[in-house]
């Protein structure tokens, strides 16, 4: 494949039981990461879960694996579902895990079973929220920067790449009163440790009907409704006003009871809504980006879906009645045009 692969495979069949290992293609990413599943020796098929562990290639001058192995440790050994890490090369970048399976949630969501899985999820989240930092590797802040540069990438990779819009002098004043009234929003939230990525596409559905969480190694301390807006207004799935605000409710019912606000309904769902119009202007830039730079035109299937978030949600505030009356005159029918564009 590669010789960052055969330096892979060297290293695994350093691993007791892994000696005769053939490793074989998972997934990747949205990142430089790739992982690879090998099977143990004399325990079945590399199809059978339990027979088998996950190799993480996170080349460390691209994906540095401190992170994720630090976080892991530590919440492994505070009782979450993330994986077990059971050897790790940090130099080069090779860690081999537990292996969660393949049944994201995405892929295993239904009607009848959407509502156990999701408070699953929320109940994994509260756990999370609950978490101290590991040992000598305090959280990075989601400080006023990171949300700065954030939001950022709305401008400069979905309407500025991708949609190839020359903003006005007023435009871009339009948006920058827009991102310093979500960032105040934002900051002004309790603080708990974040997952930063917590969706559907990186939960996966386990045998007991649990869940496991992958993919935390941009975990930071920020505001208590990140992680939550991203799984119940996910950018891979859409769902009924009712059935979000029932998971909100639900999800604040609980956050409370764990004493990490103090916060009532309509509070929390205006944090939920402001706090939500931030992550989907990060995520529609980055998904611009990975199909732009990275070549991933998957991606931009998820910007429609992502953006109409951002139109429901500033519908809702008066204060960015101009922001909404602007994503409707100029970016929908954009995003439409650049649509056509594709499939013509």
């Amino acid at each position: 494949m590669d010789s960052r692969f055969d330096q892979l495979t060297d290293w695994v069949r350093q691993q007791p039981g892994l000696e005769q290992a053939q490793p074989v293609t998972v997934s990747g990413d949205a990142s430089f990461r790739r992982y690879f599943r090998v099977t143990v020796a004399g325990s079945g098929s590399a199809s059978d879960s339990a027979a088998s562990l996950i190799v993480m290639d996170s080349p460390p001058d691209k994906e540095d694996p401190t992170p994720f192995s630090t976080i892991a440790r530590h919440w492994h050994s505070l009782g979450l579902s993330v994986p077990k890490i059971h050897a790790e090369n940090l130099t080069d970048g090779f860690l081999l895990l537990d292996d969660l399976g393949d049944s994201l949630l995405l892929g295993a969501l239904t009607e009848a079973n959407a509502d156990a899985l999701y408070n699953n999820a929320l109940d994994e989240l509260v756990r999370i929220q609950q978490t101290s930092d590991p040992d000598h590797f305090p959280l990075p802040p989601y400080d006023a920067a990171l949300l700065d540069r954030e939001m950022q990438l709305f401008r400069d990779w979905l309407v500025g790449q991708y949609l190839k819009l020359e903003l006005t002098d007023q435009e871009h004043c339009l948006l920058d009163t827009t991102f310093a009234l979500l960032k105040e929003a934002a900051m002004a939230q309790p603080e708990v440790p974040v997952h930063r990525d917590y969706h559907s596409r990186n939960l996966l559905v386990l045998d007991d009907g649990e869940l496991g969480v992958i993919d935390f190694q941009d975990a930071v301390r920020g505001p208590i409704t990140y992680d939550l807006v991203s799984l119940v207004k996910d950018c891979y799935v859409a769902w009924p006003e009712d059935t979000i605000s029932r998971w909100i409710e639900t999800f604040r019912e609980k956050s409370a009871q764990a004493g990490l606000h103090h916060a009532d309904a309509d509070t929390f769902r205006q944090w939920v809504e402001l706090m939500g119009m931030q992550r989907h202007l990060k995520a529609s830039g980055i998904f611009a980006r990975l199909a732009l730079r990275d070549g991933k035109f998957g991606y931009l299937d998820d910007i429609p879906r992502t953006v109409n978030y951002l139109l429901e949600a500033s519908h809702r505030q008066p204060a960015l009645r101009r922001f909404h009356d602007w994503l409707e005159a100029r970016i929908m029918p954009a995003l439409t045009s650049a649509r056509e564009t594709a499939l013509s």
